[in-house]
């Protein structure tokens, strides 16, 4: 049974930070390849960034510079380090995983992932 549930959602003002946690249960973390989605009312649903297990990364234009993807293989556990958050980034932000994983290119669209979380909710707000 495969299992993704993140955390670590809440309000922030802007300019705030906040960081996310998605812990992977029935994967192996050496085999998948885990991202963030973002998804807010009335707008489609958008890829935020990827990592690889060997520590490949591909971040969407709207949050380089401000957002960081990481990893933890031992601990199954994908993070999203999410800096200078503007009121935009608000959105449910949920966590994906495509498993197994072994490509050269990772996947950066929502269909290419086959795993999801459950979603935890930032809101950006003065």
């Amino acid at each position: 049974q495969v299992q993704l549930v993140e955390s670590g959602g809440g309000l922030v003002p802007p300019g705030g930070s906040l960081r996310l946690s998605c812990a992977a249960s029935g994967l192996t973390s050496s085999t998948f390849a885990g991202g963030w989605f973002r998804q807010a009312p009335g707008k489609a649903r958008e890829f935020v960034a990827t990592i690889s297990a060997r520590g490949g990364i591909i971040y969407a234009d709207s949050v380089k510079g401000r957002f960081t993807i990481s990893r933890d293989n031992a601990k199954n556990t994908v993070y999203l380090q999410m800096n200078s958050l503007k009121l935009e980034d608000t959105a449910a932000y949920v966590c994906a995983a495509r498993s197994p994983w072994s490509g050269v290119t990772l996947p950066t669209t929502a269909a290419a992932y086959n795993y999801w979380g459950q979603g935890t909710q930032v809101t950006v707000s003065s």
